[in-house]
């Protein structure tokens, strides 16, 4: 068991609507379209897979993917959509968790690395990467740059959601370097909000490229989207791709 903090059953079984726009075509079309390209013939892993909101349109698209889940609850909901048998998911964190077999391609979308609350368990995620990597095979990260210069003298909370229905900010320590994100969602009309947190590492690219450098990946390209735009000092996340040596 890693640091990472479980989701609940509760959290599990709203996850899919309250992501709705990250399933969208608009989203998925180009995350799809990058990784499928990487997987090439091989085989995809999907680390922290969860309720398979990449994995599952990737599947349907003939890639062949398996996926590593920590919470049970995630998984049912992915079950729902699709059966072990075309799509296997291991329960277990995916910094030590290991399945059969060797893939062309290993990711971790949607900031997902920062579960892990600790720097020994980032640099074991890649060591896990790597482990299941063919050679010339490639890991696959998408993470957000943290905000921090968006933070004045004396304050930590960095707004990054105002809408009708959610209000999310992000508190920073930076001496542990650790961020709470914290949300408020109104499910009704009744005018109630629900109030929610969740603790992650931030980690910066370059902190990343000497993890992988540690598990003995290479980077080979960082771009600002899917759609691989440049990564540029103005990026808000970057897409960053590590090659395991053939």
């Amino acid at each position: 068991m890693t640091s990472s903090e479980l989701w609940t059953r509760a959290t599990a079984d709203r996850y899919d609507a309250e992501e709705h726009e990250m399933s969208s075509g608009s989203v998925l079309g180009p995350t799809l379209d990058f990784l499928a390209g990487l997987a090439g013939d091989g085989r995809a892993l999907e680390f922290a897979i969860g309720t398979g909101r990449v994995g599952v349109p990737l599947r349907q698209r003939g890639v062949p993917v398996a996926g590593i889940e920590l919470s049970e609850h995630m998984a049912a909901v992915l079950r729902r959509k699709i059966d072990e048998d075309t799509l296997p998911v291991t329960i277990g964190d995916m910094a030590t968790t290991t399945v059969p077999g060797k893939f062309t391609l290993v990711y971790l979308v949607y900031n997902t690395i920062t579960n892990l609350l600790t720097q020994d368990e980032q640099v074991e995620c890649f060591r896990n990467a790597a482990r299941h990597l063919t050679p010339g095979g490639r890991f696959v990260i998408e993470l957000g740059v943290p905000p921090l210069r968006f933070l004045p003298p004396g304050q930590v909370a960095v707004p990054f959601d105002v809408s009708e229905r959610h209000l999310g900010f992000d508190t920073f320590d930076l001496v542990e370097q650790i961020l709470v994100s914290h949300h408020l969602t109104r499910d009704g009309d009744d005018g109630r909000y629900r109030r929610s947190s969740s603790r992650h590492r931030y980690a910066w690219p370059a902190e990343l490229d000497l993890m992988a450098r540690i598990a003995g990946l290479e980077l080979e390209v960082r771009v600002a989207d899917w759609d691989r735009e440049p990564f540029t000092q103005d990026s808000a996340k970057h897409i960053s791709v590590w090659r395991k040596p053939a």
